[in-house]
Parts: C-alpha cells; sequence; structure tokens
C-alpha cells in the first residue's frame, strides 16, 4: 500500500498568513501555547485505516525543512520578514508529537497542542493531507487534468471579461496537491492582468508570482483569551502594526462581527489599512457598511479595497462587481471553487483553534462570532460571555 501515502513536499506548501502570523507570534508572544480541533462540519464518513493514513502522511512531514531557494525567495519577495525569522524558518521542523489522531467507526479526530509559534503551522497542511486522502481512500475519481485545466481556464476567462482581479485561496480543502498545481498554472498562464496571485507560498514560488494573505481568525481569538473581547480587535489590529508598519495592511474584520470590529476600526487604522476582508456574512451589506464607514472617517472609499473570499464562485462574484462598481476598491479570494472543482462533493471540513494559553494565564477557550447570526464557533459559555460584553444581542 506504500504508493498511497500522500506527502507534503515542500515546507512553503502552506497559506501566506500562516507564516506572516508565525513571524509576528514569533516576535511577540514566543511563550503562548495553542489547541487546535478538527471539526467534520459536512459530517463526512472516513473509511477504515484512514487516522493510520494520516498519521503516516503526518510523520513524514517531520523531514520538510526550508530550502536555500526557498530561504532566497521570502527574503526577495518579503522584505517585511525580518532575517532572523527567516533563519528560525529554516531551522523549524515539524514535530508530529504535537498531533493527536484517532479514530472511532467513522469518525476522525485530530487534536494540535504546543507552542502557538509552532502549532501555528499545522492546520493548512492538515486539512489538505486529509481532504486528498478522503477521495484517495474512497476510490474516488475526479475529471481527467485535460478536464481541469480546461475548466479552470474557462472560469480565469469569464473574470477577465468582468474586468476583476482574483487570486487563488483553496489550499485546504483541495482535490490534491497535483490538481492544485494545475489549476494554479492555468490561471497564471491564462489569466493576464486578472489573476494577481496565491495564498500557496510554494505555488507562487513555482510560478514566479506573490503570496497573498494577512492574518487569520486566530490572530483576534488569541488577543482576546490575552486581553478581553473589549480589546482583541484594536490590541490585534495594533500589534500587527507594530511588526509590519503599514505592510500587509488588509484586515479581517469579522472575528467578533463586523459591527464591533469597525466601532473600533479608529482614524488611524482606517487610513493605515488599505482595506479589509470579507469572510462571511452577506457580501452587499458588508460592501454598503465598508463604505459607509470610509466615508464617516472622511477618506475616499476608492482608495481602499475589500477581499472577499467567503465561498465564492462566478455568480456571486458578478453579484459582488456589479454592486460595488465605482464605489470602493474590490479583489476576490476564490478557495476551493478553484481548487476543487473536478465532479466530486468538495469537503466541508475546518480545523480551529480552540483554546489559547497566553503566557501569564492559563487555558482559555476561544471562540469567533462570525457575521451569520448562529454559525458561532466555540465554548457556549463563553460565546454568550462574549456576547454579553460586546453587546451582541440577537
Amino acid at each position: 500500500m506504500a504508493h498511497s501515502h500522500t506527502m507534503l513536499n515542500s515546507m512553503l506548501d502552506n497559506d501566506f498568513y500562516k507564516f506572516t502570523m508565525q513571524h509576528a507570534v514569533f516576535k511577540l508572544f514566543p511563550k503562548a501555547k495553542a489547541k487546535y480541533e478538527f471539526i467534520n462540519r459536512g459530517k463526512h464518513h472516513f473509511p477504515p485505516g484512514f487516522a493510520d493514513e494520516l498519521r503516516i502522511s503526518i510523520n513524514s512531514m517531520a523531514s520538510l525543512h526550508l530550502t536555500r531557494e526557498e530561504k532566497k525567495y521570502l527574503k526577495d519577495t518579503c522584505p517585511y520578514l525580518d532575517p532572523t525569522y527567516l533563519d528560525f524558518l529554516q531551522g523549524y521542523r515539524y514535530d508530529p508529537d504535537e498531533i493527536l489522531i484517532s479514530q472511532e467507526d467513522t469518525n476522525l479526530s485530530v487534536k494540535i497542542t504546543g507552542y502557538w509559534y509552532r502549532t501555528i503551522l499545522w492546520e493548512v497542511p492538515i486539512m489538505s493531507l486529509i481532504s486528498e486522502l478522503y477521495y484517495k481512500l474512497h476510490h474516488l475519481q475526479g475529471d481527467s487534468d485535460e478536464q481541469i485545466i480546461k475548466r479552470a481556464k474557462s472560469k480565469i476567462e469569464q473574470y477577465k471579461k468582468l474586468g476583476v482581479t482574483i487570486a487563488e485561496f483553496g489550499t485546504r480543502r483541495r482535490h490534491a496537491y497535483h490538481t492544485h498545481r494545475l489549476v494554479v498554472q492555468t490561471l497564471k498562464q491564462f489569466g493576464d492582468m486578472s489573476f494577481i496571485g496565491t495564498s500557496n507560498v510554494h505555488m507562487a514560488m513555482l510560478n514566479q508570482t506573490k503570496p497573498i494573505g494577512t492574518h487569520a481568525h486566530e490572530w483576534f481569538m488569541f488577543h482576546a483569551a490575552k486581553y478581553g473581547f473589549k480589546m482583541a480587535n484594536r490590541l490585534g489590529l495594533e500589534h500587527w502594526v507594530n511588526v509590519y508598519r503599514g505592510d500587509l495592511g488588509i484586515a479581517l474584520s469579522d472575528t467578533y462581527t463586523t459591527d464591533v470590529f469597525f466601532s473600533q476600526f479608529d482614524k488611524m487604522f482606517t487610513k493605515l489599512f488599505d482595506g479589509v476582508r470579507h469572510d462571511s456574512g452577506d457580501p452587499l451589506d458588508f460592501a454598503d457598511k465598508t463604505i459607509a464607514h470610509y466615508k464617516s472617517k472622511g477618506i475616499d472609499p476608492l482608495s481602499k479595497t475589500i477581499i472577499f473570499s467567503d465561498g465564492l464562485n462566478y455568480e456571486k462574484v458578478e453579484r459582488i462587481a456589479k454592486h460595488c462598481q465605482g464605489k470602493i476598491g474590490i479583489s476576490f479570494g476564490i478557495g476551493t471553487n478553484f481548487t476543487n472543482d473536478v465532479n466530486l462533493e468538495p469537503m466541508n471540513i475546518v480545523i480551529k483553534m480552540i483554546e489559547a494559553y497566553p503566557e501569564e494565564a492559563y487555558w482559555t477557550p476561544v471562540v469567533k462570532l462570525s457575521d451569520v447570526k448562529g454559525k458561532y464557533t466555540g465554548d457556549p459559555a463563553m460565546i454568550k460571555l462574549s456576547k454579553t460584553i460586546l453587546g451582541i444581542n440577537d
């Protein structure tokens, strides 16, 4: 069965925001710890022996390391990453002991625990391995390479006609590494001015394009565990600015709902950040709120950008583009619809930070309140507390 193993073949086969956050954590919170957990939202059934195969794939990641070419690429492409961090990354090795995997019948359990600056890199590769192994071990055959290329080409050509810029954000739930590679090559080949890059650093390097991303929900979730819900957005942004001084300027807005975010996104942040990322709730409502926020601060919304990244396909992108035209800058991050459109059901899975341990505290449950009413994740008592503190009534 040796041939069925699915291996990662680059340390950079991960989303860019994991490295940018790791760099910031490495600088600011070197003693903090984190716990993450796999959540099977789609109630997928895992075949017998799945956990063992996943364990083999994860164990093999221990031998990955940053190559000299990869280090040079990061140094040249991302000058805001400190040389000390790049040296650290060169010495970094995945430690499979940080992962607990078990399987009962068709249910899979994956838990990650350790220092935050280390464990932060696991989520994306593990999700992509779970996704790829799922199709492999279920013997599910997707489309041919020709069909995959043809479909990606026709998509990017449609987006070009719309006149929008598109980035590929689909590492976590890709059909397979091979599919991902074909798709990004195709987007690059036929995307001209429309395709602006990928969130996957390895794919960006292979295709000589820029990696795209800033930070994720866990950045703000940790800040809540350390400083409390009221200060989480503000200090999360403040610390980001302290590390990046204006680089990587797209702020994620929905960790504790967009309304709370904008109430704390003061004039300095509003001016300093290039824009915001939309990741949940109605995109047109979000666009209107964002435009109104910029206007209320006396800033021309056309000088700023919204990056939309929530479950997009052509119809959604077209609707958003029409709505925002001439009002505010826009760009789109498209994930699963690019990397897992092969005539198989894409998986609905996530890996979320569930607890954080700031160095002078204790294990604290963390929560995420998205802009979808009731689509809150985390400990129910903590969700209730956060809503009380932030004055969210729904």
